[in-house]
């Protein structure tokens, strides 16, 4: 685990997205976050600190960043697509899992010792949907690879201040914090998370794992955080 006081260096694949620009923004306030590098297919704007750099990759080919990978201390992945059923089934395999892989075997490779998933509530590799198998496939597969530490964030619906994807989602966006009141239990990891909250756990695990985390949500070394988990931070 990370203490706080101790200056961590951080690399970022997916930072152009809703979530991961919560992430970097929250990052940016943490003191001791000294170096962070930003991996992705295009820049993010508005960045002035001079400890960010960025680089553009070909995501699909580790050879593009593999040598970039170098003194980091933890790597963060918010890569994913953000409508899936707008592509072919192989067009998602390929981002939201191979490409996290490839990125992932990259990391542990060069050393880093923490990873960080952005994934989902309900993941399962055996599981019916489609969506869920597949993202379920994805962390069996960071598993294996045996990072000293590798956490898995699964939120619900993710609160945006915009709607970006059209009539459904601006529907959910209205009517999801509406059922967080009665989504209670179990059900609780199901609630609608804000993205700057969202973003804020993200960056704030780094420093802290929850060892008051249910057994099924932690072993060694590896932590399945949710709802709950991301209102403590």
């Amino acid at each position: 685990m990370n203490n706080e006081n101790t200056p961590i260096s951080i690399v970022m694949l997916g930072a152009t997205g809703a979530v991961g620009a919560q992430t970097l923004e929250a990052l940016l306030e943490i003191d001791e976050v000294n170096n962070i590098s930003l991996l992705g297919r295009r820049p993010v704007s508005n960045i002035s600190a001079e400890y960010v750099s960025q680089y553009k990759i070909d995501i699909f080919n580790p050879n593009s960043y593999a040598d970039i990978l170098t003194d980091f201390d933890v790597a963060i992945c918010t890569l994913g697509v953000g409508q899936p059923s707008k592509m072919s089934k192989e067009e998602f395999i390929k981002i939201d899992k191979l490409a996290v892989i490839d990125f992932a075997k990259a990391c542990k490779k060069s050393g880093i010792r923490h990873f960080e998933l952005l994934s989902s509530v309900g993941i399962d590799s055996k599981s019916f949907s489609f969506y869920l198998r597949t993202k379920g496939e994805l962390v069996n597969e960071l598993e294996s690879l045996q990072f000293d530490r590798l956490s898995i964030f699964q939120p619900s619906m993710i609160l945006t201040p915009k709607n970006r994807y059209g009539i459904l989602q601006g529907i959910l966006l209205l009517t999801w914090p509406l059922l967080n009141p009665i989504l209670l239990g179990s059900l609780k990891k199901y609630r609608g998370i804000k993205v700057d909250k969202l973003g804020k756990a993200l960056a704030k695990n780094i420093f802290q794992m929850k060892k008051d985390l249910p057994a099924a949500q932690r072993k060694a070394g590896f932590e399945v955080l949710t709802w709950k988990e991301f209102q403590e931070f």
